[in-house]
């Protein structure tokens, strides 16, 4: 009898802007790699950059669903079945995440954390007019999120804690490194 297939499994790391998805996602792959696990880290926010985007893809999802899918056949081509997936709304679009890698299941984690906090945080990397509309956009992303997440998603305030405490959360809620005894 053949093997049957693995199972693609993907990580969703998604949250508002300054909530730190890219160090914590970073962390994830350092943890993974310390512990043997295979994976692949995709930054999501570069799927679609690019401008301006096609009249009838404005937002740029069906162009970040076709080079998620391509990105994924090469990982997925040297045996790759679990991923990191890391962008802002990635919570919220499970269903496109993996039609764009041929099924699998999901684990979606929310990062959340203060208004005050992530200020701070948004302050020490935008400059200039820049950072009051990034502050409103992040709020105004906050709220969505915080509504539209599903309820078995897993909320992950990151308000005073490590990084490595944040991924580490994060990996234990998939399954991907075993919890504390």
């Amino acid at each position: 009898m053949p093997d049957a297939p693995l199972l693609t499994h993907v990580l969703l790391l998604g949250g508002r802007s300054g909530v730190g998805k890219t160090s914590v996602g970073a962390e994830a792959s350092e943890l993974l790699q310390a512990a043997g696990v295979a994976h692949c880290l995709i930054e999501g926010d570069n799927l679609d950059a690019a401008y301006p985007k096609a009249a009838d893809d404005p937002h740029g999802t069906a162009l970040t669903e076709a080079n998620l899918r391509a990105l994924w056949q090469n990982y997925a081509a040297i045996g790759h079945t679990r991923a990191i997936y890391v962008n802002t709304v990635s919570v919220l679009e499970a269903p496109m995440v993996l039609r764009a890698l041929g099924g699998g299941r999901s684990t979606g984690v929310l990062l959340t954390g203060s208004d005050a906090v992530l200020a701070g945080r948004l302050g020490g990397r935008e400059i200039g007019s820049v950072l009051q509309r990034q502050l409103e956009r992040s709020a105004t992303m906050a709220a969505h999120l915080q509504e539209s997440a599903d309820p078995e998603v897993k909320r992950v305030n990151t308000d005073g804690r490590t990084v490595t405490a944040i991924a580490t959360e994060a990996l234990q809620a998939c399954g991907w490194l075993p919890a504390p005894a």
